[in-house]
């Protein structure tokens, strides 16, 4: 077993991310692998995915879509094994160019200083060794997913100077400068890939359009590390499962075939942005390769 395995009971974990289920798409199952070897895992959400879908009236109504989606991550959580899951409560700003981003309680309209400070207080208080969050292009663009990474970059980066009073030895106003930032990536040729897969299926990929597609997910050579999750498959599944209104039953991820998708969910990949301190090792990269 690779010695960064050995003991990770110790290590500390904090995620941003946007809505709830980005956590389970980007980096679930890495999560379950951390949990499973004994890393305490804080998820922050920055909105509460109010103007998300709701695949059955059933289960949600645009009013209580907000207080829904809370308790889907909460359960999901539970299933990837973090400890700890935060809101910021903003609103969700919707997609690019939609009239949610003007809500003037919406993570676009928020002013950045605002919530930087907000997560910056969350890493003083936690004090991780490893931060992920959304990469620079957000996957498919997303104001909320750009903003989020933006934020969390400068919270990273914030958390370490002193605070602007002097504080008490072991309060959450100490400084706290986390040893590792990653950004959870989706690769531009894999995400081409697997929209020929659709394709090959016989389902419509979202962003279906040519332009849409070229712009889609992270350079390649911005993406420094890959996991092999697929020990930790069914666990990211399950976990994603459980934000119930987004599982839309007729969407295009739903009709692939299960081993496509299982083959999907069982790498994920990241950009080691910030490697610093006495142990500066890609930490993520020398998790175990699983066995097929």
């Amino acid at each position: 077993m690779p010695e960064t395995q050995r003991n990770l009971a110790n290590l500390r974990v904090l995620t941003a991310f946007a809505h709830p289920d980005d956590e389970g798409f980007g980096s679930g199952g890495t999560l379950a692998m951390l949990a499973d070897l004994g890393a305490k895992i804080t998820l922050v959400c920055a909105t509460n995915g109010d103007v998300g879908e709701i695949s059955d009236p059933s289960l949600a109504t645009p009013q209580n879509l907000a207080q829904v989606r809370q308790e889907e991550m909460r359960r999901a959580a539970s299933v990837t094994g973090a400890a700890e899951v935060r809101f910021l409560g903003y609103r969700d700003s919707g997609m690019a160019g939609t009239d949610d981003n003007n809500h003037p309680d919406s993570l676009h309209q928020a002013p950045a200083e605002q919530v930087v400070a907000k997560l910056a207080a969350i890493i003083r208080e936690v004090r991780p060794d490893l931060v992920i969050t959304h990469d620079p292009t957000g996957g498919y663009g997303h104001p909320d997913h750009v903003a989020t990474y933006a934020h969390m970059t400068q919270a990273f980066a914030v958390a370490g100077e002193p605070a602007a009073r002097s504080p008490q030895p072991g309060s959450a106003d100490q400084p706290w400068t986390p040893r590792l930032l990653y950004y959870a990536c989706f690769p531009r040729s894999v995400m081409r890939r697997m929209w020929q897969e659709m394709r090959d299926a016989g389902v419509t990929p979202p962003f279906a359009s040519q332009e849409q597609e070229d712009s889609l997910g992270s350079p390649d050579e911005d993406v420094t590390t890959s996991v092999d999750v697929w020990a930790y498959v069914e666990t990211k599944l399950a976990s994603l499962a459980c934000h119930q209104t987004q599982m839309n039953p007729d969407g295009p991820f739903a009709q692939l075939p299960e081993e496509v998708t299982r083959r999907i969910m069982s790498t994920e990949y990241f950009t080691l942005a910030v490697s610093q301190g006495a142990e500066t090792e890609d930490l993520l990269a020398g998790l175990a390769v699983s066995e097929r």
